[in-house]
Order: structure tokens, then C-alpha cells, then sequence
């Protein structure tokens, strides 16, 4: 015997039926028509010739037309602006009946009143018996908020470029503004100087001169101050004025030094303290070379590369970070250029650049940058050089390196050209050996 189950209390209603109910005076057909008159986007179709042979109310009232004026009368490429009906017969036309269907083509609709209507167009060409073309079906999208929108867009990035533009122009001119605009005329001295900028768009640390102390000497000094920016090059200016009002008073280098670390040190009383890195020396030219003293404070050594073919760092020990203590300890040594030395100084742009090998990998010396060791490397097998050689390599070395390079470099090379005898002269005594002057650039 079967058992009845009992009824459910609370039934859970049936589901209304999708769509008008029959009999209710809806008609699904109507619906579809509704829907295709008036739907956000106006549709149109069209005989493979182009003759308009349906067009609905959206795209009617968007283009102020009566449907009389475009149904069979009308093509959909002569509601088209002059270059959009160009790039009609040429692109989308050819397209349509390669691929059978086309999206998202930006083109200009001419309203009746002759303005023009920014809008985007998809079309799919719909085939008849043996699989020919029969209709194409368009539908267009108004575009004229996207074309605002990519308008406003394109200004603000032009403003933005221009301002860029305007920032990289203050960069530049603030950074050549701390750098000498040109290396004096020493008489038997050759010198040179680059300048290598890893971003236009900021204000580099490093700096570099060379100007006349009492005595017929010669002052010089390069280094690198911490940070970037407007910032950096505050202080930048304020040790540049430093060095150079030392020198003119006392240009011995330690005391020089040691004055610029009382001034920096009193400077430092925020929450951003600056020090920098620097090597300042004295020169003094003589008849067949020049001596220089140098003192550094926490700098990278200086390269020398000598007549033999030699190269060697010239250290200057215990010189510690100019700005940090009150009581920073610095050193000095001396040393004697003869005709065809090179003494090269730099900031630790260079050094601490990424180096890659040719295969890609990063150099797995000094961690993946180029390092001390591999530009004495570099230095011996350029050895012996001019200033201006060296200079030259130094800086070929830099954009060889690229992105590797990321933060500025500041090159200064001091050297004594190689002794020619002068030429003789019928009826005058033969000249004597002598240093050339030479002309910086």
C-alpha cells in the first residue's frame, strides 16, 4: 500500500513566464521591432553595392534625416565625411568582404545639416544562397563623449609634455650653471672634462673646476654631493662657492677641505642632512711637467696612467665624508706628472654603474656593477693616453653602458702632453725642447 505525501504548507509560487502573457496585448514581434527602432545605436543595412535598404529611428534622429531620404536612395559611404569615405573604399570595404565582419572603426556620419557626428562602426556581412554576399548589417556608435574624452585627453598630454619639456629645459640650465663653461689655458698642461647626465628630467650631485690660486698654481677640485634635485644643487652651488673662497686665502687642500666640512656641517640641521664626496687638488705647472697635491674626502681614487703604459690608483688614505663629523680627518698626497702622464678623476657614476656581458648576464664582480677593478682594467689598456683621449673613452664607456648609467658622471682629466722639438728655422738657432700650450675645447 502506497502512502500519499502530504501537501507542502508553503508551496514556493511558480515562476512568471518570461515575455508578455498571450492575450495580454503584448506582441513579441512588435518587440523586436521596438527594440531594433530604438535601441541605443543605430543600425542600418545594406545591399553589397552600398544602397541603403534599412535604417532605424536612432540613427535617423542622430543625423536628422526622414527615412525616405537615405532607404533606397542613399549609400552608407555618402553619409560619410570625405575622409571617412576614403578610408571606407580603401580599408573598411575591402575588409568587410575578406574577413566578413569589421569592429570598432572610428569614422565622421554628415548630418542633414552638414555637421559632422564622431562615431565608431561594426558591420557583418550576412550571406544569401550560395554563400554570396546578400546584406550587410552596420551598426554605429555615437562617439562624440569618447572623442571629447580622447581630446581632452591629447591636451592634457600635450600640457603635460610641454611642462616636461619646460622642467628638462630648467634641469639643464641649472646643471650647466655649477659646472664650468670652459676649462682655462694652463701652458704646458692639457686638460679636459665631461659631463654625463643619467636623467634630463633631474639636477645632479656632481660637480668639477679649475681656476688660478696665488702663485701662478692652480686650483681644481671634483665631487659629488648626496641626492638629486633642487636640493642637491643648493648645496652643490654652496660647496663650489666653498672650495673657491678657501682656496683664494689658504689653497693648501687638507685646510681647504677641512673648511668646506665646517661650513656643511653647520649647514646640516634638518631632517635631510647633505655631505658630499670630493677631491681637490693644487697644481703647479713646471718646465717639463707639474706637480699636483691632492686631498680627498671619501672619493673614489683618482686613475694614473703614466708614459710607460702603466695605470695605477693614486690613493689618498684616511679622507673621510666631507659634512658628516665635525672633526673629519682628510690627507693629502703629492705627485709628479712628466710629459705624457694623465691623471683622471671621477664621480662613482662610473663605478657603480650595472655592467652586463655580451650574453646578457650581469657581471658578478663588485655585484653586478662595472667596479674599481674593471675600470683599472680599462684604464691599463688605454695607458698611454691624452686627456682628451682619455677623456673621450671614458665617456664612450659611459653610453656604452646605457641604462646601466643611472646616476650622473662627472669626468676631469690633468696631463702633460708628450715634448715635440720645434721645427728649425734657416739662419736661427735650433728652439729647445719644450711643453706645447694646449687649448682646451
Amino acid at each position: 500500500m502506497t502512502s500519499r505525501a502530504s501537501p507542502d504548507p508553503d508551496p514556493e509560487p511558480a515562476p512568471e513566464p518570461d515575455g508578455p502573457e498571450p492575450g495580454d496585448g503584448g506582441n513579441p514581434e512588435d518587440d523586436l521591432e521596438e527594440l531594433y527602432e530604438n535601441t541605443p545605436c543605430g543600425q542600418l543595412s545594406s545591399v553589397p553595392g552600398g544602397r541603403i535598404v534599412k535604417v532605424n529611428t536612432t540613427l535617423l534622429d542622430w543625423l536628422g534625416y526622414r527615412r525616405e531620404e537615405l532607404v533606397g536612395r542613399r549609400t552608407f559611404s555618402q553619409l560619410l565625411s570625405v575622409g571617412g569615405r576614403i578610408y571606407y573604399e580603401t580599408h573598411l570595404a575591402p575588409l568587410l568582404r575578406m574577413q566578413g565582419r569589421v569592429g570598432g572603426i572610428a569614422l565622421e556620419m554628415k548630418a542633414a545639416d552638414g555637421s559632422r557626428l564622431p562615431v565608431l562602426v561594426a558591420a557583418s556581412v550576412r550571406e544569401g544562397s550560395g554563400g554570396r554576399p546578400a546584406l550587410v548589417r552596420t551598426s554605429v556608435f555615437e562617439a562624440r563623449d569618447r572623442r571629447a574624452y580622447e581630446t581632452e585627453l591629447l591636451r592634457a598630454r600635450q600640457e603635460a609634455d610641454r611642462e616636461r619639456e619646460r622642467v628638462q629645459q630648467l634641469a639643464t640650465t641649472l646643471q650647466r650653471s655649477l659646472l664650468p663653461p670652459a676649462l682655462p689655458d694652463i701652458p704646458g698642461t692639457e686638460l679636459a672634462a665631461h659631463y654625463h647626465t643619467a636623467s634630463i628630467d633631474e639636477v645632479g650631485g656632481d660637480f668639477y673646476d679649475l681656476f688660478p690660486v696665488s702663485g701662478g698654481r692652480w686650483g681644481f677640485f671634483l665631487g659629488d654631493v648626496s641626492g638629486k634635485g633642487a636640493a642637491a644643487a643648493s648645496v652643490t652651488s654652496l660647496v663650489r662657492y666653498s672650495l673657491r673662497a678657501a682656496s683664494a686665502s689658504d689653497p693648501d687642500p687638507v685646510r681647504v677641505l677641512a673648511n668646506l666640512n665646517t661650513v656643511l656641517e653647520h649647514e646640516n640641521h634638518g631632517d635631510d642632512p647633505r655631505f658630499c664626496t670630493v677631491i681637490h687638488g693644487l697644481l703647479t705647472p713646471g718646465e717639463h711637467g707639474c706637480e699636483l697635491t691632492l686631498a680627498g674626502g671619501g672619493h673614489p681614487p683618482a686613475l694614473l696612467m703614466r708614459a710607460d703604459g702603466t695605470a695605477g690608483y693614486l690613493h689618498t688614505p684616511g679622507g673621510q665624508l666631507v659634512g658628516v663629523l665635525p672633526d673629519a680627518h682628510f690627507a693629502a698626497t703629492t705627485v709628479r706628472l712628466a710629459p705624457g702622464d694623465t691623471l683622471l678623476l671621477y664621480t662613482d657614476g662610473l663605478t657603480e654603474a650595472r655592467a652586463v656581458h655580451t650574453d646578457g648576464r650581469r657581471r658578478e664582480r663588485e655585484g653586478g656593477r662595472y667596479g674599481e677593478e674593471a675600470l683599472l682594467d680599462f684604464a691599463a689598456g688605454l695607458a698611454p693616453a691624452s686627456a682628451a683621449d682619455a677623456v673621450t673613452a671614458v665617456g664612450a664607456l659611459l653610453e656604452g653602458l646605457g641604462e646601466g648609467v643611472d646616476d650622473d658622471t662627472a669626468v676631469l682629466a690633468l696631463g702633460v702632453p708628450v715634448s715635440r722639438k720645434a721645427p728649425e728655422t734657416p739662419g736661427t738657432p735650433e728652439a729647445p725642447d719644450g711643453p706645447e700650450p694646449f687649448r682646451s675645447p
